[in-house]
């Protein structure tokens, strides 16, 4: 009977090694924004409990540049054998309607997991004359083209927010872009713009001490961040853009180790310690199949690029 039970256990240990991805070498996750931020938090969070989940080296390596493009397409060239893995972010799919880029993002990245998303939240100047995205939109009615709404850059998932807002509710706002947020939080608080469109874990704060107005997040509906804040479903019907975080690998990676990394993913994310540092940084957990993760990727693809044709948005 004892041995019967140690092959028994063999088996049972075989098994649940074969339902999980099995480095080689050491495992690499790109982050494509430089160090400090959601992104890195992201890549350093998870680089840790899949490296105590597999017993070997994860490392962050860090490709900024070109709005995220520069570490997608590092990751879109790399061996397609699972060992490297990128946080991608909403420029996953907004790029595509914006500009040509060195690799196509259907064909050359393979969709893992989307680990999670944040809404974005729209805030007033303390002068601004609107409480409310309603009376935004009367004062932009009866002021078409002197509104002006700041965001974080052109090609942002917030100035793409913004257009679709304008072309939702058929206004004419100015947009004004910045080289981040950090300098577009002096020019809202001092009145110089209307408007600011940014992640709600980066606005909340000035809100909360008195330096903005909360005017509405975008998500369908309200944020637990922010009970008493109205969503813009609530005005424009259907609404909904949220920032999103999500795990992808080279194109050719077989379908196989996909699903490994992707039932890995999720035992990471059951972690309780890692949900609650993710979700401090501002991320919902959400988790998905690598199949419906796809999904969500040429879908808004595709909205994008209507959105980005009808604004005539077009980056260098």
């Amino acid at each position: 009977m004892r041995l019967i039970a140690s092959i028994l256990l063999a088996l049972a240990a075989a098994s649940a090694s074969a339902q999980s991805f099995a480095p080689t070498k050491t495992v690499a996750i790109v982050s494509p924004n430089p160090p400090g931020g959601a992104v890195d938090i992201q890549a350093r969070v998870l680089a840790q409990a899949l490296q105590q989940l597999w017993g070997k080296p994860v490392i962050v390596e860090y490709k900024p540049g070109a709005g995220t493009a520069v570490g997608m397409d590092y990751t879109a060239k790399s061996d397609p054998d699972g060992h490297t893995l990128c946080v991608v972010v909403t420029p996953l799919v907004i790029l595509p309607a914006l500009r040509q880029l060195p690799y196509d993002t259907l064909r050359d990245l393979a969709p893992v997991m989307l680990t999670g998303t944040s809404p974005i939240m729209i805030a007033g100047s303390p002068e601004l004359g609107a409480a409310n995205l309603r009376e935004v939109i009367a004062l932009a009615k009866k002021n078409p083209g002197k509104l002006s709404y700041g965001s974080p850059g052109s090609g942002s998932s917030m100035h793409l927010a913004g257009e679709l807002i304008k072309q939702e509710a058929g206004i004419d706002m100015l947009h004004v872009p910045f080289k981040g947020n950090a300098q577009a939080y002096p020019e809202l608080m001092a009145g110089r713009i209307d408007l600011l469109l940014d992640p709600i874990y980066s606005i909340l704060r000035f809100i909360q001490q008195g330096k903005a107005k909360a005017i509405a997040v975008t998500s369908r509906s309200r944020s637990p961040a922010a009970p008493e804040v109205p969503a813009v479903a609530e005005t424009i019907p259907g609404f909904e853009v949220l920032s999103i975080s999500g795990i992808v690998v080279a194109g050719r990676t077989p379908p196989d180790i996909v699903k490994l990394l992707n039932a890995d993913l999720r035992k990471t994310l059951a972690q309780p310690d890692v949900r609650k540092r993710l979700t401090d940084s501002g991320i919902d957990i959400t988790g998905s199949t690598p199949e419906e993760f796809g999904a969500f990727i040429r879908t808004e693809i595709e909205r994008w690029t209507r959105v980005a044709k009808a604004a005539n948005i077009k980056l260098d």
